[in-house]
């Protein structure tokens, strides 16, 4: 392996040669697989579908493996640019766009047309790609295959195969290592095996709902609907405990890890969204707009979404909720009260512990927030049991689950990573990454420290920034960076060339330093400025 080392240490293209014969076998590989699940697509009648499709799955994963072993293994440890912006799927060209439309045409066939793909329905059996997977559905969870088995079991083995593409990548950062072997045990375990294996507790007398036991309020949005809560009850201790466990974890849980480690604890360590953008879609994260406007659309953008979200939830658990306390221990004067007080609790402390810090920020969160407190209005004087602004609450959960948990994070979320880089939803519209985003503004000791003096301004910091940051910025002038929208991937750290990014967690004080330090991180001179 040493002589075949290539110890070039050019930054522009030292490869002209193209893709070698190893990683050509392996894409051929790669191919053979996935042309099995074409032909499956196609309803061939394959002699033995658990044989095929474990063929098809090893072929991908094979492929995937063997070109990350020649393409990584064969240099030197470290980060270089490797010709992404010569390549024409990482830097939107042909093969990018035509990778994005194939995505983009899988999801809408997913989310809105799952029949093409072989769905059965009235009875039938599943044909063609869904039927190819009911062997391991079967073996799993005892029941036939869906659309979204199908998905999942996909969306596991990309994460997998590509995460073990990125360790490689990223062998020289221990970091990297173990948020990466993170994501992967938790998409595979709690994602994929587990909610697999609690069907199988299922009987005549007892229905345990499917749960994704790390998706946290409001990603799963369905989970406060009446029918998901009915399934809780009547499973018993164990729904109940499941139902206990998921509002624990919006108030209790995610606030105090979000204050030890950073939104970095979920949105790099634990979410299936984020483990495919970081695997899957790592050759795309030099695609995310570094522009002011897409910065500036993004924080609208996403905290509109976190609006929508609230309101919803509020109205759709308020259409079972009653106004007789003694038929209902949560009445829906009580909820909706609760509700408008959190949230009038929440925006005073803002305005009175940070208003200062945060600026017009502050204005306009008060706009999201008199915005949820109208449509509470609504919900109580104008709307009926069902009903706000004589819309109907469950019209209001359809536009959500349509426009936002389909299209939005589905089809535009994933299908354009090649067109907008890899963390087009977390970015701009995920719901959870607003939240964990403002209590890491406000109150996290995570923070991206900078040695300014350091820094040469290469701007790889920058270029390979998936969140849209001009990590250059913020390091020239030794500040630290403390943004809601950092997930702290800790790509910027990994490729930076002389150490001077560094993620820490340590106490709040002094974790945001505004003023412009231009001679790198010298104590005495931000006294200095300070005193200014």
């Amino acid at each position: 392996m040493s002589n075949k080392l290539d110890h070039s240490m050019s930054l522009a293209n030292p490869n002209a040669k193209g893709i070698s014969t190893k990683q050509k076998i392996a894409l051929a590989l790669g191919f053979i697989g996935f042309f099995i699940l074409i032909l499956a697509l196609l309803n061939t009648n394959f002699p033995n579908q658990g044989l095929f499709l474990t063929l098809s799955l090893l072929l991908i994963s094979a492929g995937i493996v063997m070109y990350a072993h020649n393409a990584y293994l064969t240099k030197l440890e470290g980060i270089k640019n490797d010709g992404v912006w010569f390549k024409s799927i990482s830097s939107r060209g042909i093969l990018g766009w035509l990778t994005g439309v194939g995505l983009t045409s899988f999801y809408i066939v997913l989310y809105f047309k799952a029949e093409l793909l072989g769905l059965g329905s009235d009875g039938n059996a599943n044909t063609g790609l869904i039927g190819l997977f009911d062997p391991l559905s079967y073996l799993l969870s005892g029941r036939p295959a869906s659309q979204w088995f199908v998905y999942g079991t996909l969306y596991t083995v990309a994460i997998l195969a590509f995460g073990y593409k990125f360790m490689l990548k990223y062998r020289h950062n221990r970091y990297e290592q173990l948020r990466t072997g993170s994501v992967m045990f938790f998409q595979l375990a709690f994602a994929f095996l587990i909610p697999e294996f609690m069907a199988r507790l299922n009987s005549d007398d007892f229905q345990l709902p499917y749960y994704d036991l790390k998706n946290i309020w409001p990603l799963n949005y369905y989970n406060f609907e009446q029918y998901r809560v009915d399934e809780f009850i009547n499973a018993g201790n164990i729904g109940l405990a499941l139902l206990i466990f998921g509002i624990v974890s919006i108030f209790v849980i995610t606030p105090i890890l979000t204050y030890k480690y950073g939104k970095r604890w979920y949105c790099s360590w634990v979410c299936g969204c984020g483990g495919l953008a970081e695997t899957a879609g790592d050759s795309f994260r030099q695609l995310s707009s570094k522009k002011l406007s897409a910065w500036k659309l993004e924080r609208w953008l996403i905290h509109v979404v976190l609006v929508f979200s609230v309101v919803m939830t509020t109205a759709v658990i308020s259409t079972y909720l009653g106004y007789d306390s003694e038929k209902y221990w949560l009445t829906k004067d009580a909820f909706i009260f609760s509700v408008a007080a959190f949230l009038t609790l929440v925006i005073s402390g803002v305005f009175i512990f940070k208003g200062k810090e945060l600026g017009k920020d502050v204005k306009y969160g008060a706009v999201g927030f008199f915005v949820v407190i109208l449509f509470l209005i609504g919900i109580y004087y104008t709307g009926t049991t069902s009903e706000i602004f004589f819309i109907k609450a469950e019209t209001l959960r359809s536009a959500y689950g349509l426009y936002i948990g389909s299209i939005f994070s589905g089809v535009i979320g994933t299908g354009f990573y090649p067109i907008l880089g890899n963390r087009a939803w977390c970015r701009f519209g995920c719901p959870m990454a607003a939240i964990l985003g403002f209590q890491q503004r406000l109150f996290s000791k995570f923070r991206i420290t900078t040695n300014g003096g350091q820094c040469i301004s290469c701007g790889n910091c920058s270029t390979y920034c998936e969140m849209g940051i001009d990590v250059r910025a913020y390091a020239q002038k030794g500040e630290n960076i403390v943004r809601s929208s950092c997930v702290g991937c800790g790509i910027c750290s990994a490729v930076c060339p002389r150490g001077v990014l560094k993620l820490e967690n340590d106490t709040l004080d002094g974790r945001i330093n505004s003023n412009e330090i231009l001679l790198g991180n010298d104590v005495d001179l931000m006294d200095y400025v300070n005193q200014k």
